[in-house]
């Protein structure tokens, strides 16, 4: 165990209980000399304890020699810091120095060895830093003699043990299928999902968890920020919130795709940001929610005019599926900007028809884009004929086959991933994946 900070300790002390013999290493000899006398280097509940009773049966020590721990075992867990920087970036120093000593011992290593990554790292670090350095110091090969296994851990402060044992998910990153299988192999046994994935994809996780949490800490606190001077109660607010699990707390709307639209979102985001200006209340996330859509249609737009292309066929102009409704949908917006562009444009829609649109719908089409109508065409085929790209705006189930009705060679930009396998379209994109 390279590092005996917090994750390395509660992972030592686990790893102990669960039986196996395992070695902590770091340079600190106070943590070093801590562990030898059966204390915990950190606070947090049951480690104490079971660092006292596995000192003592002989399933844990500690020692500042990477070596001598790497020569003696068959796993090693890197558990060092990666602080941050003040213009974020993180320093390296730990792990390139610890991937260097691991590879140093691992020349004089007969046999197989797996190395598991539980540092938290910027996507790319395990393939560019950590593989290369063991490589370089050990003269042996990746996947061959040794495997890197991405491991990211979610711990949490004073309930570390419990979480040890009962994780909200376990993820591997690698490529090499017998390190995966090691690592499989300790994972406590529950109900946890598990996941076998990329090594980019395994460091990204932890950061977006991360920001994630962030976010809704953000978010609970701005609320209350603005119920405050309202005299509302923000945790009754927020209980009757995290009542909703089938949308608030669920998956619903986190899946990279379009900009948010329609006739609810955009106009309840800009009158509560209103009704917060008026109490003079400021509320930076909320207030940027309108910010970020903006720059992500904007994003939408650039992936079009980068292809370079001038006929383009849109398939769903309405906000989502399933709906005529068009009052604030982004693909109206991204249409209106791509006209402007002097982009040619046929729109196919099955739900969007003039001659059956009334209400607030058909006054939005009167009001505000009436040249849209001009676009449309009642049949998927008129939309794809004689178009260089086609642009999908919603998820009607009939524009995954997109592939099936055009060249392999024709453009096509898929907006909220209605496309599950692109693999026979040589210029399929998508935005955000």
């Amino acid at each position: 165990m390279l590092g005996l900070g917090y994750v390395g300790a509660v992972s030592s002390a686990c790893l102990a209980k669960d039986g196996h013999t395992v070695i902590g290493v770091d340079p600190n000899q106070v943590k070093v000399d801590l562990i030898n006398a059966g204390q915990s280097p950190i606070v947090e509940d049951d480690v104490a304890e079971m660092v006292s009773q596995y000192v003592s049966e002989g399933r844990l020590s500690a020692t500042t020699d990477a070596t001598e721990a790497i020569q003696q075992t068959e796993l090693a867990f890197v558990c060092v810091g990666t602080p941050g920087q003040d213009n974020g970036a993180l320093d390296f120093t730990y792990l390139e120095r610890a991937s260097t000593n691991i590879g140093a011992a691992l020349a004089d290593v007969d046999g197989y060895y797996t190395v598991v990554v539980r540092s938290t790292v910027l996507p790319g670090t395990t393939r560019n830093i950590v593989i290369p350095a063991i490589e370089k110091a050990s003269g042996r090969t990746h996947g061959v003699d040794f495997g890197v296994v991405m491991n990211p851990e979610f711990l949490r402060e004073a309930s570390a043990v419990a979480d040890f044992y009962n994780p909200p998910k376990v993820v591997i990153g690698t490529e090499v299928e017998r390190s995966a299988d090691i690592v499989r192999s300790l994972a406590p046994p529950g109900d946890a999902p598990l996941v076998i994935v990329p090594y980019e994809v395994a460091e990204m996780v932890k950061y977006v968890d991360n920001s994630w949490h962030a976010l809704k800490v953000a978010f609970g606190n701005e609320i209350g920020r603005l119920c405050d001077p309202l005299d509302i109660d923000s945790h009754a607010v927020m209980d009757i919130f995290c009542l909703d699990e089938k949308l608030n707390i669920s998956s619903k709307y986190l899946k990279p795709g379009m900009a948010f639209g329609g006739s609810c979102l955009p106009k309840d985001v800009r009158a509560l940001n209103y009704h917060a200006r008026s109490h003079d209340v400021e509320l930076p996330v909320l207030t940027n929610l309108t910010t970020s859509n903006e720059s992500h249609l904007s994003a939408a737009l650039k992936l079009i005019l980068d292809t370079g292309v001038r006929d383009v066929g849109i398939l769903g102009l309405s906000f989502k599926a399933g709906t005529d409704d068009l009052r604030e949908a982004p693909m109206v917006e991204l249409a209106e900007r791509m006209l402007g562009k002097g982009l040619n444009l046929k729109i196919y829609d099955p739900n969007v028809n003039l001659a059956r649109l009334t209400g607030a719908n058909a006054k939005f089409i009167q009001d505000h884009v009436p040249h849209l109508g001009e676009l449309l065409v009642d049949e998927m085929g008129d939309a794809i004929a004689g178009s260089e790209l086609i642009v999908l705006g919603n998820s009607n189930p009939d524009f995954s086959s997109i592939g099936d009705h055009v060249q392999s060679d024709t453009y096509v930009i898929d907006l909220v991933r209605i496309v599950e396998d692109s693999s026979g379209l040589k210029n399929y994109r998508g935005l955000g994946w």
